[in-house]
């Protein structure tokens, strides 16, 4: 699968793009993670993307045409998404990235300043997606959320193949069991009788009841 991310900042997704699993899944040739700097498709010397928005008003908005010219140079695969990150987007959901998952290659328009000419979200993205009630600087966090969120679905990606099928979300507005692991006591606070007990259909009908939705 190929994540196609356009941003102003390319650099910054170089950190966490280049550790644990994301890297793994790189490696394995798995997914394929590729950055369009929107600078490149400016068309003047300044390499400016932004400008002030018609109206009036505070702060800069993304123009429309590097946006469209960074996305006519991407090649597309054949089943290919355009995602644009926007406080007005869908609020992104565990349904959201198994659907997604599906697609050979998404490509990611990160916005930022005041927002984005909203022609691209009218005339060149398929959807918009938010991860949240609340306002970031730019959509790269969010890139990186989905990128994340799809990649662990991925089949050989995650060691465990049941890892995905118990954990939170796996069902709809279910969360995982609590989890518990070594010493087993700690400052007097000691894990479940019922985890130590071997008993492992006991220890999967209290997981079951408490679970939370």
């Amino acid at each position: 699968m190929q994540f196609t991310i356009i941003t102003i900042f390319p650099g910054i997704f170089d950190s966490y793009f280049s550790k644990a699993m994301v890297k793994r899944a790189q490696l394995k040739k798995i997914i394929d993670i590729k950055i369009t700097d929107l600078r490149h498709f400016a068309g003047n010397k300044y390499k400016s993307v932004d400008d002030t928005p018609y109206g009036g008003g505070a702060g800069m908005v993304l123009k429309i045409e590097p946006i469209y010219k960074a996305l006519k140079s991407i090649k597309r695969k054949k089943k290919s998404r355009v995602i644009l990150f926007s406080a007005r987007g869908k609020t992104l959901t565990q349904k959201d990235l198994r659907r997604l998952k599906k697609y050979d290659q998404l490509i990611m328009i990160c916005g930022r300043y005041e927002g984005v000419d909203n022609r691209v979200a009218e005339k060149l993205a398929d959807e918009e997606i938010s991860i949240g009630n609340y306002v970031l600087t730019g959509g790269e966090i969010p890139a990186m959320v989905l990128v994340d969120g799809i990649t662990r679905l991925l089949p050989g990606v995650l060691g465990n193949l049941e890892s995905p099928k118990d954990e939170s979300f796996s069902k709809e507005n279910e969360l995982e069991y609590p989890q518990y692991t070594k010493p087993e006591k700690f400052k007097g606070w000691k894990v479940p009788k019922i985890l130590l007990s071997g008993n492992h259909g006991k220890i999967k009908d209290w997981r079951e009841k408490n679970k939370r939705y």
